[in-house]
C-alpha cells in the first residue's frame, strides 16, 4: 500500500488535528495542543493560524457554526480523521518494529 503524500504529519499538525476532535477556537486549540503534548509543543498564534489555513485548504479541518461571532471555531473533517488515523498506524508500526529490534 502506498503511503499518503501528506504523511508523516508534523508533530504540531498531529496535535492540532487531535485537539479538534472536539470543535474549538484558536486559543483553545493552542491550550489543548500544549496539554495533549505534555507541554512539549507550544505554538505562537501566527504558527497556529498558518497551520489552520493550510489544514482548511487540505480539507482536514473546517470552520463550524459558533455562538460567539468574534471567534472562528474549527472541527476536524472525515478526511482529517482519516489522515490522523493513518499517521497513528504509521507511528504504531514504527514503535513495534523498534521495540522488536532493540530487544
Amino acid at each position: 500500500m502506498d503511503r499518503d503524500r501528506h504523511l508523516p504529519l508534523t508533530e504540531t499538525v498531529y496535535y492540532i488535528l487531535l485537539a479538534l476532535a472536539e470543535p474549538a477556537h484558536g486559543y483553545l486549540i493552542m491550550q489543548k495542543v500544549e496539554e495533549l503534548s505534555g507541554g512539549q509543543v507550544r505554538m505562537a498564534a501566527g504558527t497556529l493560524y498558518g497551520a489552520i489555513e493550510n489544514l482548511v485548504k487540505l480539507k482536514f479541518i473546517q470552520p463550524v457554526a459558533s455562538e460567539d461571532s468574534r471567534r472562528k471555531v474549527y472541527a476536524i473533517t472525515d478526511e482529517g480523521l482519516r489522515i490522523l488515523r493513518l499517521d497513528l498506524e504509521r507511528m504504531k508500526h514504527m514503535v513495534q518494529v523498534t521495540m522488536e529490534r532493540l530487544r
